[in-house]
């Protein structure tokens, strides 16, 4: 790559590596970037796991425990489009590295947390710290490699995204049954602190040599506060009643200040949000389309869980393992199936994915019984999920940045990660409204209610991808 001349050496400019050619280290720096986001999409659902225990050690209620669930994933999708905008004007490495900086302490405090308190608010640095760290992650890497291998590197880096949702709770019920619930987050000081000496060594730094100074100081604090109101709201609206007055209050005050950002996003020079990456349709496509299938995927992880330990009776740890295989056999096929997009385009295989995530619950819904058997029902299930997945969240990413000016990947990787962000967090709430409002039923046909949900969300995905998304290249659409 070209070096910037100047003062700051070391900074890359935007373009191809000479000769398309990649050097061992940026293949151990992809590594390193991977495991950085494996942490964070773990520490999502990790914790579910260690809500009995906590419950014990530290006497919290039903409420204290929400928070340490909410506080996370409000903190990690609030500041995504602050951290992008940020990273690309700063530099990726640099953002990168504070990031996973933040996040370590935040572990580290969550994991001494004598009280609940003190345990949500050591939840929430440790959100922030995922959030600057998520836009860069990506955006510090992309540049390193030729356009040709973007998609499977992107592929690479979303399998891991997946990967981390799922065995969050085999490694958490692992973790707490051989040490104690304080070790789902101090596993992560010493992970954190080799990434922290190894980026340094590994990663060259980048950024956008054309971007502005400065930020504007209405449209940033509208558009952070208004997706944090906006995901309070999604997070708490099965405890709160999603017809209360503080539901409807969060969300109509969340909706007024991205309406706001929206305003300001068009009038100011350098704007929180780039309305100009919506004129894209590779980007915009894929943001909707991954909304879709995150609103469902997410649901179907944790239902999966709930499925082998209410309906069947299977310990924690054993349901942890339980839905490993369906992710294990997503991050196998993340490389090879991103090869295949550059082949054949992104619409067919985000249809394709949207369409085997659709066979989970259909299948689920065929086979499921009190008594019914893993290997038979579950399993097949699955397989079909592990292969949406292996489709579905790298090719989403792909599709996103297909278009995008390498100096602005981060910025746009941002947007697309906190429209992700809401997608994770209706799923959730959604399905449990769903699954609760079915429970007079018995727990089975609560089960099928749910089922439906997510079968019909999958199906509307593949409907939108089909239309919506571009295929191999924009001449070709």
């Amino acid at each position: 790559m070209k070096r910037e001349a100047g003062p700051t050496p070391g900074i890359v400019e935007f373009g191809e590596p000479p000769g398309g050619v990649v050097e061992r280290r940026t293949w151990i720096a992809l590594a390193v970037s991977t495991l950085a986001t494996l942490l964070t999409t773990i520490d999502i659902s990790i914790v579910n796991v260690a809500f009995p225990s906590m419950r014990r050690d530290l006497g919290a209620s039903e409420t204290g425990l929400s928070w340490v669930l909410s506080g996370y994933s409000i903190a990690s999708g609030a500041f995504l489009m602050l951290a992008g905008r940020l990273a690309d004007q700063k530099g990726r490495r640099r953002f990168f590295l504070a990031g996973v900086s933040v996040f370590v302490v935040g572990s580290l405090l969550s994991g001494l947390a004598p009280d609940t308190g003190l345990l949500i608010a050591a939840r929430v640095v440790q959100g922030v710290g995922a959030s600057i760290l998520g836009p860069s992650s990506l955006a510090m890497i992309l540049p390193e490699f030729p356009a040709s291998r973007r998609s499977m590197v992107i592929a690479v880096w979303g399998a891991s995204a997946a990967l981390g949702a799922a065995i969050g709770p085999s490694m958490g019920a692992v973790l707490i049954d051989g040490l104690s619930w304080r070790w789902v987050f101090f596993v992560n000081v010493p992970v954190g602190a080799a990434i922290l000496i190894a980026t340094p060594r590994l990663v060259r730094e980048s950024w956008d040599p054309d971007a502005r100074g400065g930020f504007d100081v209405v449209g940033v604090p509208a558009g952070t506060f208004g997706v944090a109101l906006v995901l309070l709201a999604v997070v708490q609206g099965e405890q709160w009643g999603y017809r209360s007055v503080a539901t409807v209050a969060s969300v109509a005050s969340g909706l007024a200040l991205v309406g706001l950002l929206l305003v300001r996003s068009v009038r100011h020079p350098n704007p929180l949000l780039d309305l100009s990456l919506f004129r894209i349709r590779s980007f915009w496509s894929a943001g909707v389309g991954q909304v879709f299938f995150i609103t469902a995927f997410m649901a179907t992880i944790l239902f999966q869980t709930l499925l082998l330990q209410e309906l069947w009776g299977w310990s924690v740890l054993a349901a942890g393992f339980g839905v490993v295989p369906g992710p294990a056999l997503a991050a196998l096929l993340g490389g090879p199936v991103g090869s295949i997009v550059d082949r054949v385009g992104h619409r067919t295989v985000l249809v394709f994915g949207a369409l085997a995530a659709t066979a989970n619950p259909l299948w689920l819904m065929l086979t499921v019984g009190p008594e019914s058997s893993w290997a038979t029902t579950l399993l097949p299930a699955q397989i079909c999920l592990g292969l949406a997945v292996a489709c579905s969240f790298a090719t989403y990413s792909s599709l996103g940045l297909r278009d995008v000016p390498p100096a602005r990947f981060a910025t746009a990787g941002a947007t697309l990660r906190t429209l992700g962000s809401i997608g994770f967090a209706s799923g959730v709430s959604v399905a449990i409204a769903v699954f609760s409002s079915a429970r007079s039923l018995g727990p089975l046909a609560a089960f099928e209610r749910v089922w439906t949900f997510l079968a019909c969300t999958f199906v509307a995905g593949a409907l939108f991808c089909s239309l919506a998304c571009p295929g191999r290249s924009i001449a070709t659409d």
